[in-house]
């Protein structure tokens, strides 16, 4: 029980605050510190954080909340390193653009981030969008909406006609020249300029389109389309602010660049060499492979021809298959692996099937969990808070009923769901 005083003028009012304490009676844990499960574990929960985890079933007090959980396995919130929270593929998007509304973008993304949240994944990376994802964020951190907690790029930045311009595909009347402030640059100077502006906008990192991409109106999905000059400003300047940056990259020379250039972080790697994967072990550069979106959209560009426009079709086909084998390849090679998926360009909740697709590719299972809990926290340097469970970190948890060492698949049926000590699933 703890006492506070409220100083109002002319009185002193001693108020007396009961924390609110939660015994989760665990069949299984999977903590993401050790090696194999610990089974019959008490996780005590006081407020928001883990307060201590004891051997078996802990008696409680009749004013202490209970979850029974013995039939389950219990892990720390999955994390997801590459979601858009903002909107969702679909044939309709490439117009939708020009026709919906910022408030349409946001009442649609309520459900995208809830479908997130209940799939287990209690923090995610939101790597661009309009601008509205910070507002999502700032809804879900005071309450109004349901959801993950949400790091977010803000706007993504391209070079004019790059991966991430936002007129790409228009009539040139409509086209204008955007700049540092839509996140599109050509220089060193704008480049810094671009992550202030990121700063000033309310993003919490960087997230930059190094080569090109597959869902862009554009032919080529994988040149090279920054400079290492430019690259290094805008670490330069995403240093100066703390910022984590990410680069989308599926072509060679641009991903090259990236890592050159100190980005934390490679999204896709379609077409990394062994070169590039060596010098991602030596600078410590982290690949947050996206296997889900490369699957999704080759099955889209193979099964309905109407899903995709014409341009982006051929790179569908050419670049999806590929991201599964390249990440195969990188694991065992010992590039650092950090879980991502791309949600929004695949659908929003079906997160957990990353897992699966990384077990198939040759990562163990409990290699697959720590890539969304331990490394993913280390890449968004919030390891001193997430990623683990033991006393003194904050209580994101999730379970599933079975062993997801056994079976990775259990992992897409998570039965219970708890951020920052309140519970929002439980079966």
């Amino acid at each position: 029980m703890k006492r506070l005083l409220i100083t109002i003028p002319f009185l002193l009012i001693t108020v007396l605050s009961i924390a609110q304490t939660t015994y989760l009676h665990c069949g299984a844990i999977l903590d993401c510190k050790g090696n194999t499960p610990a089974k019959e574990q008490t996780i005590i929960i006081e407020n928001n954080k883990i307060k201590e985890i004891r051997k078996g079933y802990a008696k409680a007090s009749e004013d202490v909340q209970v979850i029974d959980l013995k039939d389950q396995t219990v892990m720390p919130g999955f994390m997801d390193m590459h979601v858009h929270v903002e909107g969702e593929l679909s044939p309709s998007r490439y117009v939708e653009r020009f026709r919906i509304s910022d408030t349409d973008v946001a009442l649609r993304a309520t459900q995208y981030c809830e479908r997130t949240l209940m799939a287990g994944f209690t923090t995610v990376r939101d790597l661009g969008g309009t601008g509205v994802n910070v507002s999502l964020r700032d809804a879900i951190n005071k309450g109004f909406i349901r959801g993950p907690r949400i790091y977010t790029a803000e706007k993504s930045i391209a070079t004019t006609g790059g991966h991430a311009d936002p007129t790409n595909g228009m009539r040139k009347e409509l086209m204008g020249d955007p700049g540092p402030l839509e996140g599109v640059i050509n220089s060193p100077e704008e480049a810094h300029k671009a992550v202030r502006q990121r700063y000033k906008n309310g993003a919490d990192c960087i997230k930059i389109t190094s080569t090109g991409g597959v869902l862009s109106v554009a032919k080529d999905g994988k040149g090279a389309q920054f400079t290492i000059e430019e690259i290094e400003g805008i670490v330069s300047a995403a240093n100066d602010y703390g910022f984590v940056t990410a680069a989308h990259a599926h072509g060679a020379e641009g991903m090259k660049r990236a890592v050159l250039g100190g980005i934390h972080s490679i999204e896709h790697g379609t077409l990394m060499t062994p070169e590039i994967m060596e010098l991602m072990k030596q600078r410590g550069t982290y690949l947050v492979p996206t296997i889900s979106a490369g699957k999704y959209v080759y099955d889209k560009a193979m099964n309905d021809e109407n899903f995709l426009p014409p341009i982006v079709r051929p790179k569908a086909i050419e670049m999806g298959p590929k991201i599964q084998e390249t990440f195969g390849k990188a694991y065992k090679a010992g590039v650092k692996i950090a879980f991502g998926t791309d949600s929004g360009v695949s659908p929003h909740g079906d997160n957990a099937k990353e897992f699966l697709y990384m077990v198939e590719a040759g990562m163990p299972p409990y290699e697959a969990i720590k890539s969304a809990t331990v490394a993913a926290s280390d890449l968004l340097r919030i390891s001193e808070d997430y990623g683990t469970l033991e006393a003194g970190k904050m209580a994101d948890i999730v379970a599933v009923k079975g062993d997801p060492l056994d079976d990775i698949t259990i992992l897409q049926k998570v039965s219970f769901v708890m951020k920052d000590g309140k519970i929002y699933k439980q079966e």
